[in-house]
């Protein structure tokens, strides 16, 4: 039973908060995802991103929160909370915070929510969009396998495991 519980534990850490691609600036034949290009972030939104970006490259690390290793909710819990904004630590309680929104209205500073695991909707990853532009998403997450990233919706990966959009500010 010793034996099991750390093998447990490896798959659990390898299946959460699951990356398999980084965003490239090459055109693809993904989906385009159709967005309101015209409202304009908030300030604060535009900071907290800002911050979030200094984790750029971090290490992905399980329940970790800071430059020695993130895990995807635990960027955006640290993110927001450096500008006084409380949000739930893990992704589950972050996925019922703020408001519902539609993903035509998505804009910087907003929570994009996916479900990585095969043959499954419920949610699992979470990021902050980073840049809303015609056709395409960005946004920033902790991937298992790459650490702190930015992606897009428009890349197959990411368009499939989309579940939701939340605004929180």
């Amino acid at each position: 039973m010793k034996q099991i519980l750390p093998i447990l534990l490896l798959i659990f850490l390898a299946t959460s908060c699951k990356s398999k691609k980084s965003y490239s600036s090459r055109k693809s034949t993904s989906p385009s995802v159709k967005v309101n290009t015209t409202a304009k972030p908030t300030a604060e939104a535009e900071t907290i991103v800002k911050y979030a970006k200094t984790f750029d490259g971090t290490r992905y690390k399980y329940g970790g929160t800071t430059k020695k290793g993130m895990d995807c909710s635990g960027l955006i819990y640290t993110s927001y909370k450096k500008h006084n904004v409380s949000l739930p630590r893990t992704t589950s309680g972050l996925q019922g915070t703020g408001d519902w929104i539609d993903v035509k209205e998505v804009n910087v500073g907003d929570l994009v929510f996916f479900a990585t695991k095969k043959n499954s909707r419920k949610v699992n990853h979470v990021g902050i969009v980073t840049n809303v532009r015609t056709g395409n998403v960005e946004f920033i997450h902790a991937s298992s396998s790459r650490g702190v990233m930015i992606s897009s919706l428009a890349e197959k990966y990411w368009y499939f495991s989309f579940v939701q959009a939340r605004r929180v500010l």
